[in-house]
């Protein structure tokens, strides 16, 4: 068990500290990264996510439903939860609340789920990390797009439901979005790419995680991490009462083990980099986000150590 969570988590601790210190040391514009930003969520995982669920049957997704419903409604609450008490305790901007929702809410599932789960659990059980991430691209991602896409519109004076409406097509123009939303449907109507094309989205997915934490790294390195009782609750959402939650929601409706552990341990995952990134092409760096992201994954090693424990001895 070390071991394994040794080879998923020391990777991700690197890269973020690389961005960190290019970030810090000036060996990186830790300000003007929209060239950076185009790079990953424009390309790298986009091609990662289509590559990932178009290789997978529909026999095998069907399967998956249950668990893919249950993921969004745990992303769901936790990120309308979050996105409510930023609003109406921090009192946030639109922006910012939509950026730290979207921190705790959605786990760094790109570049800790996957290979998580493959060492830990087997190469099938990458279907619901992959489902996890497309899950969270589709739903609250493009959610958070409307809700800054309307703020930096409204300039601040207030959005309305027709605004953020209005906001969606741009939102779900994004190919961070789309291409998962398309890997489905290309599952579901059997097509088959040529080997040349899967072979070529496989190699610019294969930069995604890299690319991304050292992005992530370097957009925190902008600010200065500091630790009060915001920046707790957020660390507190994201590693606790998130798998908390799911695994309340799993055991009440009764899914099998295998959905349990699957479910309870994604949602234990530290907190994912869509949100500071999503929030730096808009101006919004809330404190709480960066640093409560930061702390997720200094102590993100030893809960997620205690959940793969707990889910194996008594789940």
């Amino acid at each position: 068990m070390t071991t394994v969570l040794l080879d998923a988590l020391v990777p991700i601790f690197a890269g973020l500290l690389l961005g960190y210190i290019a970030g810090r040391r000036g060996m990186m514009d830790n300000v003007n990264v929209r060239n950076l930003i185009a790079l990953v969520m424009t390309f790298t995982i986009p091609c990662a996510l289509f590559s990932v669920i178009s290789q997978t049957s529909w026999a095998v997704l069907e399967k998956q439903i249950s668990t893919a419903l249950m993921i969004a409604w745990v992303f769901a609450a936790l990120y309308a939860g979050s996105y409510f008490w930023a609003r109406r305790s921090l009192k946030m901007s639109v922006s910012d609340a939509a950026v730290l929702a979207l921190t705790v809410g959605f786990p760094n599932s790109t570049a800790v789920a996957l290979p998580l789960f493959a060492t830990a659990y087997g190469p099938a059980s990458t279907v619901t990390a992959a489902l996890s991430i497309a899950v969270g691209s589709i739903t609250i991602s493009p959610f958070t797009i409307a809700l800054l896409e309307a703020d930096k519109s409204s300039k601040g004076n207030g959005i309305s439901l027709e605004t953020i409406l209005g906001s969606f097509p741009r939102a779900f123009a994004r190919p961070v979005v789309w291409a998962p939303a398309l890997a489905l449907v290309w599952v579901y109507f059997g097509v088959h790419l040529p080997s040349y094309i899967n072979r070529t989205l496989t190699t610019m997915g294969s930069a995604a995680a890299g690319s991304a934490l050292v992005l992530t790294g370097l957009v925190v390195s902008a600010q200065k991490f500091r630790f009060d009782k915001s920046v707790f609750c957020t660390t507190a959402a994201i590693l606790l009462i998130q798998p908390l939650f799911a695994l309340g929601m799993t055991l009440l409706f009764h899914m099998n083990h295998t959905q349990v552990r699957d479910i309870t341990i994604i949602s234990a995952i530290p907190g994912g980099f869509f949100g500071s990134v999503f929030g730096k092409a808009f101006g919004a760096t809330p404190d709480a986000a960066s640093s409560g992201l930061i702390a997720s994954y200094g102590a993100g090693a030893i809960t997620l150590a205690a959940w793969m424990f707990v889910m194996g001895k008594y789940f």
